[in-house]
């Protein structure tokens, strides 16, 4: 009869996530439009351009418009907007979607 006592066999080390790259969003409610982390195909938006709460930042339809010409997009103006949505850009307006705006034109 034999002495020795089993011994437990090494395991590898658990594997971790890998880190979330910065910019990227994790976890979260989808954005309307988009992936996160992703920029969408083209869309276009008619309406009555609003101020958001912070100092000029633009919203239309709950997005927040980021680029494009000033002579169009201001506060009470209605226009029509051609943009691609980019879920991860950060801003600091603290509301909306962005859409970075490709143009712009009165409604």
């Amino acid at each position: 009869m034999s002495n020795s006592a089993a011994q437990p066999s090494p395991s590898a080390p658990e594997s971790l996530p890998a880190p979330t790259p910065p910019g990227k969003a994790t976890g979260g409610p989808a954005l309307p439009g988009a992936t996160a982390g992703k920029t969408s195909g083209p869309m276009t938006l008619t309406g009555t351009v609003t101020a958001g709460v912070e100092p000029n930042c633009l919203l239309l339809d709950g997005y927040l418009l980021v680029g494009g010409p000033r002579e169009h997009l201001r506060s009470g103006a209605r226009v029509t907007v051609t943009g691609r949505v980019q879920a991860d850009l950060m801003t600091t307006c603290q509301q909306g979607t962005p859409l970075v705006v490709e143009t712009a034109q009165p409604a």
